[in-house]
């Protein structure tokens, strides 16, 4: 409370510089005050910190093991392909190099993803135990440097126009 500085009691607001402090028992009623106050706010912060830590995970990893990195759940992009609820959250599998401060670690990434920084938060990477067999392929070459990817069709197959009440609306069936 008041950031750590001392309260300026109400009887000398009104001059700057020396002033007479008029009643004690005043002073010492507010400080007690004061008190209570930062007590009540520090029970306040360690509650809320235990409600807050219940729903966090604590990551940690070490060189060499294996993860996957958050791609953009932005809006209107399309995450390798498939739209929606179904898009992928995660690509990989990367292997931690090292780690950089306390909650960032970098990662090997492939040639195709050089023009992406290889430091990563905590936040953004998922555990995985690493198996030789699984092998999971990606248009890397295709992430912009925010980690998203927008397809483009390659094809049209159908054009339909039906017409709803006044409007004409086309239909396109895309590959």
């Amino acid at each position: 409370m008041l950031y750590g500085r001392k309260c300026r009691a109400p009887i000398c607001w009104d001059q700057v510089g020396e002033c007479v402090i008029k009643g004690p028992e005043m002073i010492e009623v507010t400080n007690a005050k004061v008190a209570v106050a930062k007590e009540k706010l520090k029970e306040a912060r360690t509650r809320q910190k235990s409600y807050a830590d219940k729903h966090r995970r604590s990551l940690e990893f070490q060189p060499g093991d294996h993860v996957f990195l958050k791609v953009s759940t932005a809006r209107g992009v399309r995450c390798f392909s498939i739209k929606g609820k179904l898009s992928l959250r995660f690509i990989g599998t990367f292997e931690i190099l090292d780690r950089v401060g306390e909650v960032s670690y970098r990662l090997a990434l492939p040639p195709q993803l050089s023009h992406i920084h290889d430091v990563f938060h905590v936040s953004l990477l998922r555990g995985y135990k690493y198996h030789p067999l699984h092998i999971i392929t990606y248009p890397l070459d295709q992430i912009r440097t925010d980690l998203s990817y927008e397809e483009e069709p390659e094809a049209i197959i159908d054009r339909q126009d039906r017409i709803m009440r006044k409007k004409t609306i086309p239909f396109v069936k895309i590959l």
